[in-house]
Formats: C-alpha cells, sequence, structure tokens
C-alpha cells in the first residue's frame, strides 16, 4: 500500500446502536482488510471502553498507540446539548487526546456534565465553548473537530439546532480549531462553497458502527506521521503531506437532501424552497438537508475549487460494487466470497478501489465486477439522494444489458 489512510471516527461496542463486533480485536483485523494504518479508538469516555484500551493497546511514540499491525489514536465523540443565544443547541464534537493521562483529566472534567456509563457518545449539558476551553487547558495538545457539521440534528450547522457561523458556537476559542469534519451527506467541494471555511482543513471519518463499514470515508496520508504531525498537517493543510479525503458520493448520505420520511417525501432545495419547506403530503415542516443549509450559507457557486482545499475521491465500498455486479444483497455470503477472493488476489480493499491498474482489475475480477470499479473511479454512477435519515441509493449499473460504451449520469 502506497498511502497511509486514517479513520478518526468510529465507536465502540459501547454506544447505541452498535455492533457486538466493535471490538479492539475486530477493528485491527478489519483495517488490514481495508487497508487503513490508524484508526481512532471511539468513546474513550466510556469508563469499560477505557479500560479495554488501556489493556490492549500497546504505547508507540507519543499520542499514538498499536495492537497487531494497526494504529490507533485516542478519540470520542460527544454530543453538547445546551442552550444559547434563545435556542436549544445539539453540536456534535470528536475528540483528540494525546494520552491516558489526558483522556483521565478530560473524563473528570466532564462528568459532572452527563452520564458517561450510559452511552460510548454521551450527552453533556455543556457550552461547546466552556468545553473547548476546559480542554486546552487540560493539555495544549488536545484538540476538536466539529463532527459531521452539516447534519440537521446534531452538528455545528445544522437546520434544526446548530449555529449560522462558528463562532457564534466555539466564541473566543474559535482559532484553536483547525479542521472540520465534512460527514456522508456532503464532500469538500461542497464546504469550498462557503469561504468561512476556507481556513480549515477538512476531514473524512466513517463514523462507523460495525468493522466491516470501517474506512467508508477517510484521510490519505502520504505516509506515517506522529501525534504533533497531525496536528502540524491540519494546521497548515498540507497537502504534500495530506494527499486526499476518500468520501461517499454525497448524494448517497441520510440527509442530503430535504423531505419527510413518513410521508416518502423527497424535495431538492429548490422544490422545498418553492412550497415553504412544508411537507406537501402531511403539512408539517420538512427536515431541511445539508445541501439546502448549505445553499443557505455559501458565499459561491456550485463547481467552485478551492486552490488550497484538500482533493478528495469519491468511492463506493467494494462490497456494494460486488453485491450490485452479482445482483444480490451486499450481506448475502456469495459477496462475502468475493470480497474475500478479491483480497487475497489483489490486496487491500483501498489498493483494489485506489491501485490495481484498469488491466490488472480486467485481467483477474470478473468482468462485471471489474467495470463497476472502473465505472465508480470515473464517477459515473445513478443516484437518488438521501433525505430526512434515509440512506440515498446508489446504481452503477444500468437495468437490462449495459452496452460498452452507454453513457451514465456522473456527479463529478
Amino acid at each position: 500500500m502506497k498511502y497511509f489512510i486514517a479513520d478518526f471516527h468510529i465507536h465502540s461496542k459501547y454506544s447505541r446502536a452498535t455492533s457486538r463486533e466493535m471490538e479492539i480485536e475486530n477493528l485491527s483485523k478489519w483495517a488490514v482488510k481495508k487497508g487503513i494504518a490508524l484508526l481512532g479508538t471511539g468513546d474513550f469516555t466510556h469508563p469499560d471502553w477505557l479500560k479495554e484500551l488501556k489493556a490492549k493497546l500497546d504505547p508507540m511514540e507519543y499520542g499514538l498507540f498499536k495492537r497487531d499491525n494497526t494504529y490507533f489514536l485516542l478519540t470520542a465523540e460527544v454530543s453538547n446539548i445546551y442552550f444559547k443565544n434563545g435556542k436549544s443547541r445539539k453540536v456534535h464534537n470528536i475528540i483528540f487526546a494525546p494520552s491516558f493521562e489526558a483522556v483521565q483529566e478530560i473524563n473528570k472534567y466532564i462528568r459532572p456534565f452527563g452520564d458517561l456509563k450510559v452511552d460510548g457518545r454521551p450527552i453533556l449539558d455543556l457550552d461547546c465553548e466552556k468545553m473547548a476551553k476546559a480542554f486546552y487547558g487540560i493539555d495544549p495538545d488536545i484538540f476538536i473537530v466539529p463532527g459531521h457539521i452539516w447534519t440537521p440534528w446534531f452538528s455545528l450547522f445544522g437546520s434544526n439546532s446548530g449555529f449560522d457561523d462558528i463562532e457564534a458556537c466555539f466564541g473566543r476559542e474559535t482559532n484553536k480549531i483547525f479542521a472540520l469534519e465534512s460527514g456522508l451527506s456532503s464532500d469538500p467541494a461542497m464546504n469550498w462553497r462557503w469561504s468561512k471555511l476556507d481556513k480549515f482543513s477538512i476531514i473524512s471519518n466513517s463514523d462507523s458502527h460495525s468493522p466491516s463499514r470501517i474506512g467508508r470515508e477517510a484521510n490519505v496520508f502520504k505516509e506515517k506521521f506522529t501525534y504533533k504531525g497531525l496536528v502540524e498537517i491540519l494546521k497548515k493543510k498540507d497537502k504534500q503531506r495530506f494527499l486526499f479525503t476518500v468520501e461517499f458520493f454525497p448524494q448517497e448520505g441520510k440527509y442530503h437532501w430535504d423531505g419527510h420520511r413518513n410521508c416518502k417525501t423527497r424535495l431538492s432545495p429548490a422544490e422545498a424552497k418553492k412550497i415553504n419547506e412544508r411537507c406537501p403530503e402531511c403539512g408539517r415542516r420538512i427536515t431541511v438537508g445539508v445541501m439546502h443549509r448549505l445553499e443557505d450559507l455559501a458565499d459561491r457557486k456550485e463547481g467552485f475549487t478551492l486552490e488550497s482545499g484538500i482533493p478528495f475521491k469519491n468511492l463506493v465500498p467494494l462490497d456494494e460494487i460486488i453485491a450490485e455486479a452479482l445482483g444480490v444483497g451486499k450481506e448475502s455470503l456469495s459477496v462475502e466470497r468475493e470480497y474475500n477472493s478479491l483480497l487475497q488476489r489483489l490486496g487491500s480493499e483501498f489498493e483494489i478501489l485506489l491501485e490495481v491498474p484498469d488491466e490488472q482489475l480486467l485481467k483477474d475480477c470478473s468482468h462485471r465486477i471489474a467495470r463497476g470499479i472502473l465505472k465508480v473511479r470515473k464517477g459515473e454512477v445513478q443516484i437518488e439522494p438521501g433525505y430526512d435519515g434515509e440512506y440515498g441509493t446508489i446504481k452503477i449499473f444500468k437495468e437490462g444489458n449495459e452496452e460498452e460504451g452507454e453513457k451514465q449520469l456522473s456527479f463529478f
């Protein structure tokens, strides 16, 4: 593998709606399958998970730990739910810590604001600015990355409970925030449309709740880095070392468009604005999605490229490509068998999706799977956008027989 790939935001088996397989051993095994070199631990605020982390991770250089062939970095997500400026706020933040000693102090500070034993992602009645100031006082190497910043219900800029600018959230601590997480329903190009975000590195992570989903979004670096090296890379937006992010096609995210799930109503931002954001079926207010919210705040047109922005690649997970090529569900045994066979012959999932030459794919894969991978690389996919908690649907192949040169709808 010629890249050093990192997924900083995952969850453990102690988070709600999370697989019991989210254990260190399984995470390390799946990281090798995926081609991920470094994982965030997630959930270090949970006392039982913290015990496991201390017992199962071997300390390496400052801020990095290891299990088998996988590096780990201490991370956690917290849900800040509080009242500010006349409105209830719900913001998710990813916390990065350089040591177990720093984690102990973080947990000690936040314990009065929420029950850390209930969920690996604790709910805290704690203002983000106040929290940031306290964390930076504990250890100057701690840093905070606002998570999935456009999600309607729980994010920095969410349409239902977020802020209209980062300063309103983090106040005097804003200058210590240097990275933002795009989330599954947006990609860097969408974020480039708002000039207020130009100074931030945009990172992408899986927010995975099961081992097979790690790396569905990720960060691709030239080579291994130290903890302090990561901070420097993100602060400087160092394009020589931070090469690109791996992204969902954002239309596939659960909140890309507007809509009302109960009425199966899916609306583009333009359609939603025409009907005053009311569901045409029941008359209730729809959930305003990521694209709509971004367009309300953006000051640049669609298609703008930020010269200083970290590049990105939109991908579809390998098991989803295999499943569509075979015409079966992605959880089927035939998909699992083909997935493992490809890994044995060609390398990790990211090597297959990013690195294996076209000619080798056509030679060593079934023709349909190879064509599926190549079509995804070119962005030749058809998507029905996600809305109001429903994932969008991606189709790589047209119905019926596909001709070699047929034109597909592209979202690049």
